[in-house]
C-alpha cells in the first residue's frame, strides 16, 4: 500500500522537473541570450550608442577572432608604435565605424567601450565600491588566484591591509641589493655567451632572458628561494596563461567549467601542481612562526596575517590557507609578467634610439658610476624614470580594463545599466592626440611628461599602472627592479645595443 502510494506522484515529478527545465531553457536560450541583448542595444541606440550585431549566443566574438586573424600578419617598422591595428583592430575598426563611445558583446554580455577621459577618471577613481570588476574567466582565476587583484568589497580591504606593510617603500629599498645580483647574473651569462663565439658577439633574445630574470628577483624577494626551486609555479602558470589565451572567446555554456574536458582536465591539474607547490613553499614558514617567518614578502605577509590592528599577536590567520595561497599565486605572476614586459620593451626602444641610450648611460655614470646601484642612487635617475614611463605609455602591459556598475548609472550623458561591461582601452587612449599632443604616436619622454606633469594634479590622462584605489600595490617594487636592471645593463655596456634587436619588435606582438 506504501508502495503504491508513493509511485504515484512520479509522472507528477517528470511533469514539475519537465516543467523547471523547460523554464530554464526559455530563461536561457530566449531571455538571457535574445530578448535581454535586444533591450539593451535598443536602450544604447535611443542614447546614440551603436555598435555591432549582436550574434545568438557568441556575440562579438566571431568578429573578434576574424579580424585578429586578419591583422595577425601586419607588418610594423620598428619606429611606428602604434600597434594597435595588429592587437587590438576590432576596437579601432568599431571606433571609426561607430564612433564612441560603442556598443559590442563578450558572448551575451554587453560591453560599452568608453573613450571619455572624465567618465574613465571617475570610474577608477571611485572608492564607494559601486564599479566593480567583471567575473575572471575560470582559467584566469586558476592562474592568478583571487587574491588582491580581483577581490572585491570588505575582502579587499582585508587583503590589502595584510598585504600592504610587505609593500612599504622602507621594505623595498632593501631587497635592491637582490635585483641588483640577478641583473648581474644577467649581464655575466650573457658575457659568457659572446665569449664562446668567434667574433665575440651573440644574439640574444633579451625578452626570455627578461623572464627568467624577473622570475629569480621575485622568487628570491618573495619566497626566499632561487629561481630553479620556484620554476615550477612560473611553468605552470604559463601554461595556465597559454590556456586562457587559447579558450577566452569560447562559447561557455552553464556547467561547461565542471565536465570533464580536455581542456578543463588539463586546467584542474595544472591548478592543483600550483596549490600544491606553493603549499610546500608556505607550509615551512607557518610551522616556524615562533622563530619569524622571514623578511621577505611572504614573511611580512603571513607577519601581518597574525597581527592586529593595534600591533597585538593573534593566534589565528586573517587570511584562510587558500586566500594566502591566492596571493602568493598573484606574486609569482603579477611579479614577473609585467616588469619583464617593461623591461623587453625598455631594451627595444632605446636600441632604436641611440641617443636617448646614450642620455641614460651617461645619467647611470654620473648618479652611479661603476659601483652596484642603491637605492638611493636609483632615486635620482630622473631621465631613466621618464623613460620607463613612456614606455608604459607606449607598451603597458594592460590592454583593456573593465569594470561593471552594481546598480543602474549615469555617467556623464550617458545612462548604464547594472551589470555592463565598461571596457576602458587603454592603450588607446594612451594615443590620444587630444590629450598627449601630435606626436603621441612617438617616444618622446620630454614632451610627454611635461604634459603629463600639468595632468598631475587631477590625472586623468595616465593609466599607465591605473589610478585609484585599486591602483597596482606592487608598481614601486616594479619600477625599482627596472631601474636596477637597465642601470646594470648601462653601466656595463659602454656601446650602443644593436640595431638587432629591433627583431623583438616583430616577434614579440
Amino acid at each position: 500500500m506504501a508502495a503504491a502510494a508513493l509511485a504515484l506522484p512520479l509522472p507528477l515529478v517528470a511533469a514539475a522537473l519537465l516543467a523547471l527545465a523547460a523554464a530554464w531553457l526559455w530563461d536561457y536560450a530566449v531571455v538571457r541570450h535574445l530578448c535581454r541583448p535586444r533591450a539593451v542595444a535598443a536602450a544604447f541606440r535611443a542614447q546614440g550608442v551603436r555598435g555591432p550585431a549582436y550574434r545568438f549566443l557568441s556575440g562579438s566574438n566571431g568578429d573578434v577572432m576574424r579580424m585578429r586573424a586578419e591583422a595577425d600578419g601586419a607588418a610594423l617598422d620598428v619606429h611606428d608604435h602604434d600597434y594597435l591595428r595588429r592587437a587590438t583592430p576590432h576596437l579601432l575598426a568599431w571606433k571609426d565605424k561607430y564612433g564612441a563611445p560603442f556598443l559590442f558583446w563578450f558572448g551575451s554580455q554587453p560591453r560599452i567601450c568608453l573613450f571619455d577621459y572624465e567618465s574613465v577618471r571617475q570610474i577608477l577613481w571611485n572608492k564607494s565600491g559601486h564599479f566593480v570588476k567583471t567575473d575572471a574567466h575560470p582559467t584566469i582565476l586558476a592562474m592568478l588566484g583571487k587574491g588582491l587583484v580581483l577581490v572585491e568589497g570588505t575582502d579587499w580591504v582585508r587583503h590589502r591591509r595584510v598585504v600592504n606593510p610587505a609593500f612599504a617603500m622602507d621594505k623595498l629599498k632593501l631587497m635592491t641589493a637582490t635585483m641588483v645580483s640577478c641583473a648581474d647574473r644577467l649581464i655575466k651569462d650573457c658575457e659568457q655567451l659572446a665569449s664562446n663565439n668567434k667574433s665575440g658577439e651573440v644574439e640574444v633574445e633579451f625578452s626570455k632572458h627578461f623572464q627568467e630574470l624577473t622570475a629569480e628577483v621575485i622568487s628570491r624577494t618573495a619566497f626566499g628561494n632561487s629561481y630553479k626551486e620556484g620554476k615550477e609555479v612560473f611553468h605552470t602558470q604559463k601554461q595556465l596563461l597559454a590556456l586562457a589565451l587559447a579558450t577566452l572567446l569560447n562559447l561557455q555554456l552553464p556547467g561547461f567549467k565542471y565536465l570533464p574536458t580536455k581542456s578543463n582536465r588539463l586546467k584542474w591539474t595544472l591548478e592543483n601542481k600550483v596549490k600544491m607547490t606553493l603549499m610546500e613553499i608556505i607550509q615551512p614558514r607557518l610551522a616556524s612562526k615562533g622563530s619569524g617567518f622571514g623578511d621577505d614578502l611572504l614573511g611580512l605577509m603571513l607577519e601581518a596575517c597574525f597581527m592586529t590592528e593595534q600591533g597585538e599577536r593573534r593566534d589565528e590567520l586573517t587570511l584562510t590557507m587558500d586566500e594566502i595561497i591566492d596571493e602568493c599565486k598573484t606574486f609569482f605572476f603579477a611579479g614577473h609578467e609585467t616588469t619583464s614586459h617593461l623591461l623587453t620593451w625598455t631594451m627595444f626602444l632605446l636600441s632604436v634610439n641611440p641617443e636617448w641610450q646614450e642620455r641614460l648611460r651617461e645619467e647611470v655614470l654620473r648618479e652611479c658610476g661603476k659601483a652596484n646601484p642603491t637605492a638611493d642612487m636609483l632615486s635620482k635617475l630622473k631621465e631613466m624614470t621618464m623613460v620607463l614611463l613612456e614606455t608604459l605609455r607606449l607598451y603597458g602591459p594592460v590592454m583593456t580594463m573593465i569594470r561593471k556598475p552594481i546598480s543602474d548609472i549615469r555617467l556623464g550623458s550617458l545612462s548604464i545599466p547594472k551589470g555592463t561591461g565598461i571596457v576602458i582601452p587603454i592603450p588607446i587612449l594612451h594615443r590620444d592626440k587630444e590629450v598627449w599632443g601630435a606626436n603621441a604616436n612617438e617616444f618622446d619622454p620630454p614632451t610627454i611628461c611635461k604634459r603629463d606633469h600639468k595632468c598631475s594634479k587631477d590625472p586623468t590622462s595616465s593609466f599607465r599602472i591605473s589610478i585609484g584605489p585599486r591602483s597596482c600595490i606592487g608598481q614601486n617594487f616594479a619600477m625599482l627592479e627596472a631601474k636596477s636592471v637597465m642601470a646594470m645593463i648601462l653601466q656595463n655596456s659602454p656601446s650602443h645595443f644593436p640595431q638587432s634587436m629591433c627583431s623583438m619588435h616583430q616577434q614579440i606582438l
